[in-house]
């Protein structure tokens, strides 16, 4: 079955608009994972609502990271943005 263009425009501006909302989240979390000298950087958030990020700087390698990618990052994110189902590094 073929949706309809103003259907796949309306899934489209839907999930630009959770793409936005997950970012202006991380910009939010983002001093914190600074603070400790890492960074984060969102990739993607895909249909099913899996927000894909990197973890970058003093976050690679870090025994912690894990940690902090699903106590502190995920669970924000769920929190504020519902349509999030979990959180992957990418």
């Amino acid at each position: 079955m073929r949706t309809k263009p103003d259907q796949q425009h309306k899934a489209k501006n839907d999930r630009t608009d959770l793409r936005e909302r997950v970012a202006a989240v991380l910009e939010s979390l983002r001093p914190m994972v600074r603070a400790d000298g890492g960074d984060i950087e969102l990739v993607d958030v895909d249909e099913e609502g899996v927000a894909h990020i990197r973890l970058l700087g003093a976050c690679v390698g870090c025994p912690s990271s894990e940690m902090t990618l699903t106590m502190g990052i995920e669970r924000t994110l769920r929190e504020r943005v519902p349509e999030v189902t979990r959180v992957v590094c990418a």
